[in-house]
């Protein structure tokens, strides 16, 4: 090894005469949360080598020593004969301070036209570019179990609920599918998300750029951007990225909870729709009955932690001058949990759901008072010819004949009560106010019919 080995705890040592105590040191490394990118980092470090390399910045031949010990740093990394050193204060320092051991002047020589500030950046769009793809591809798994179930309970009646009060009735299916057209648009917005990250900051430098010959297309290109970013001052500031991600984080979190907080009222002793089971299922340290849905109430209360990220990106960015700033260190810890939330989240939700026991007699049975055909009995006098605002207020006022009689459903009126308040009533009414046959009336494009329902099943299983 030529020359003095630099410690690898700091990059810039020349500059200050004193150094932060071990506590204060410990206090601003970042070393805890950006060792995760560690393989992303070296895979930068060898693009940027081979383009400094090609560009005679530095001798061809120090390019290749610098590219074969970063692979053996990487093989290394994984298989666990090399341990990243806890003293470090970032993983780049302890990536360039193995080398500058191993290397001497050669491992110098891996930043020249670089900063630790388009370093960082490139490292965490390149994480970023592999951990939000296998997030969309848990969203798409979670799709193809709900449309599984869907599928499996097309035709199954229940109630639609407004306002949590029972209101039209629909299938089990048809509901399943609204949860998974909304993880789909889920995954459309991390996918929009990651068209946007796609440009490599490395040449943007600190903040100008580099007075060397880089060539940045090169190392764009060698690291699979889809191109270079515009301005080099933007490349280092900008962080709009991790926010858009987690935002939609965020709301495929907020998603996940609404769909658990019909579970857990669905398997309530007061619904009881859903045997969540036993494996699904917690018990209570005092009361020996209880079987509770803590899984779906704990995906619930994780959603706070997504939402709370957000705002901790929002707040960390809203005040900060361009351009980079050491604040922007605490970018990636909020992300990552988000994005790891997100995933063991989704994994939770789809055992939960595979296993789940749906009570069909018991969501049937729901269909059956509460007026929930008051609808289609306005329906029934509008195809009669009656203009809607009237078969609305005659329906609205069989059902308070119904109340006024002690009666909880239209069905079970007489047809002579139900023709003083509209002569357009006929016996065919009956079967037009059977649950399945509400629900199968409503065959347009989005209606629950059955059949519209299995289209909506075979739309959703092409686009994932």
């Amino acid at each position: 090894m030529n020359g003095e080995a630099k410690p690898r705890g700091v990059l810039w040592a020349g500059r200050l005469a004193e150094k932060p105590g071990a506590e204060a040191f410990a206090f601003q490394s970042s070393l805890g949360v950006d060792r995760r990118l560690a393989q992303q980092d070296i895979a930068g470090s060898r693009a940027h080598a081979a383009m400094l390399g090609r560009r005679g910045i530095i001798p061809p031949e120090t390019a290749r020593a610098l590219d074969g010990e970063l692979a053996r740093l990487a093989e290394e990394l994984a298989s666990g004969a090399l341990a990243v050193d806890g003293g470090a204060e970032d993983i780049h320092s302890f990536i360039e301070g193995v080398l500058t051991e191993r290397l001497g002047d050669a491992g110098r020589m891996v930043h020249a036209g670089r900063s630790r500030n388009d370093q960082v950046a490139v490292d965490f769009r390149l994480y970023l570019k592999e951990a939000v793809p296998g997030a969309r591809d848990e969203l798409g798994e979670t799709i193809r179990v709900l449309l599984d179930r869907a599928e499996e309970h097309a035709a199954a009646v229940m109630p639609g609920y407004t306002h949590l009060q029972r209101a039209q009735p629909v299938t089990l299916g048809f509901h399943l599918c609204a949860w998974a057209c909304a993880l789909d648009r889920d995954r459309g917005r991390l996918g929009d998300a990651l068209g946007r990250l796609d440009e490599c900051p490395l040449g943007a430098g600190a903040l100008a750029g580099s007075g060397l010959p880089l060539d940045r297309e090169d190392t764009a290109k060698a690291l699979g951007f889809a191109r270079v970013s515009l301005n080099a001052m933007d490349s280092v500031a900008d962080r709009d990225f991790a926010l858009e991600i987690a935002a939609a984080v965020s709301i495929a979190m907020t998603h996940l909870s609404r769909f658990c907080e019909d579970l857990v009222l669905w398997a309530s002793g007061e619904f009881g729709f859903v045997d969540l089971t036993e494996s699904w299922s917690t018990g209570s340290s005092l009361m020996p009955q209880k079987k509770n849905p803590d899984f779906a109430e704990l995906i619930r209360g994780k959603t706070g932690r997504a939402a709370g990220n957000l705002v901790t990106l929002l707040t960390l960015l809203k005040g900060l001058p361009y351009a980079y700033n050491k604040d922007l260190q605490e970018d990636k810890e909020a992300l990552f949990d988000s994005l790891d939330t997100l995933r063991s989240c989704l994994r939770m939700f789809r055992g939960m759901l595979s296993a789940a026991v749906f009570n069909l007699g018991r969501m049937r049975a729901a269909c059956t008072g509460g007026f929930l055909e008051a609808t289609d009995a306005a329906d029934y006098l509008v195809r009669k010819g009656l203009p809607f605002r009237k078969a609305h207020e005659t329906a609205a006022l069989v059902v308070r004949d119904c109340l006024e009689a002690g009666e909880d459903s239209i069905a079970r009126r007489s047809l002579g009560d139900l023709r003083r308040r509209s002569a357009l009533f006929d016996e065919d009414l009956y079967a037009a106010l059977e649950p399945e046959a509400c629900v199968k009336s409503r065959n347009l494009p989005g209606g629950s019919a059955p059949e519209e329902v299995a289209r909506q099943i075979e739309a959703l299983r092409r686009r994932v």
